[in-house]
């Protein structure tokens, strides 16, 4: 086979979206703030008051705010050297690093929600009731209030739209930053909601276990939410096809055209929802690799590497 041409062509990059990861900055930042003040709340009274379910609702609250103080710090640095040559594929990655990183926390925060509450199941403690479910309600307003605001300041619902080449991978979005705040404050929520059916059963019940057991099941269902958050951000911390379909498609596309045939193909994510493609192309009738380029335009590619051989003996 003789090399005929090669062509890259980078059509975006993560840095061309930044109104997006403005709108979910902006919301980060002020769930942060709700979240902080609530967490100093709650591990204050839950402190005085006795109670698990609420304590476990503040600590856990806590590692929420050094998640999302991460992810603030991810979007920063990610805007800031969105340009510099150093990220030669764009600063993406550093969203999903952050991620990563929460999704780490939100399991080890699980953990030792567990290893408390179980304690707690065999060695009861007194309970202020009447105290601590004024807070946790308060708790819960303001953890519904945070998932509404990071909805609100996500964009990926306007992503949903169809693409103008009706094809179905050009419109995802997958900012593994974003997501793990949200699952952050969704986890709050969770067992905000788990704190006040406790309190409420033990106080007009007298089913003092249900306080521990809340701190059992909250800890396993997070634990859940954080193994699958890790495992989706390790995937494109690792350069794991992101989607075997799309992979498919690409190359069906291109096998189309003439006689191609597809020797090597490479697709990976670069972060954001942005991706890269390296192919290589072996054809008796070679075309510039602009019109191969123009045949994968409707999939989205970011950076797109295109080399083109001529078949032996043509």
């Amino acid at each position: 086979m003789i090399a005929m041409h090669t062509e890259t062509t980078m059509p975006e990059c993560s840095a061309c979206r930044p109104l997006e990861s403005e709108r979910r900055e902006r919301g980060v930042r002020w769930v942060f703030l709700l979240t902080a003040a609530m967490m100093i709340a709650e591990i204050t009274i839950g402190y005085t008051t006795g109670s698990m379910a609420l304590l476990a609702d503040g600590w856990h609250m806590a590692t929420h705010v050094g998640a999302l103080g991460l992810a603030l710090a991810a979007y920063a640095l990610s805007r800031r050297y969105a340009s510099h040559r150093a990220f030669s594929f764009g600063t993406g990655k550093l969203r999903s690093l952050a991620g990563y990183t929460s999704a780490v926390g939100l399991g080890l925060i699980a953990i030792s929600m567990l290893v408390e509450s179980f304690w707690r199941l065999f060695h009861a403690q007194p309970v202020a009731y009447a105290s601590a479910l004024p807070v946790a309600a308060v708790g819960l307003l303001v953890n519904l209030a945070s998932v509404i605001l990071l909805h609100a300041n996500d964009e990926d619902h306007a992503h949903s739209e169809p693409h103008p080449a009706g094809n179905r991978h050009a419109a995802h979005d997958d900012d593994h930053n974003h997501r793990a705040a949200f699952m952050h404050v969704v986890a709050d929520t969770f067992t905000s909601m788990l704190a006040i059916g406790a309190l409420l059963a033990g106080h007009y019940l007298q089913i003092a276990w249900l306080d521990a057991a809340s701190g059992v099941v909250g800890g396993l269902v997070i634990l859940h939410w954080g193994l699958g958050l890790s495992r989706s951000a390790a995937a494109e911390l690792l350069d794991v096809v992101p989607s075997t379909h799309l992979e498919g498609d690409i190359r069906q596309t291109l096998e189309k055209i003439d006689d191609v045939r597809v020797a090597d193909l490479h697709l990976w994510s670069l972060g954001g929802g942005t991706r890269s493609c390296m192919v290589t192309l072996v054809t008796s009738v070679p075309r510039d690799a602009n019109a191969y380029r123009d045949a994968l335009s409707p999939f989205g590619l970011s950076h797109l590497t295109i080399e083109v051989q001529r078949c032996a003996g043509h």
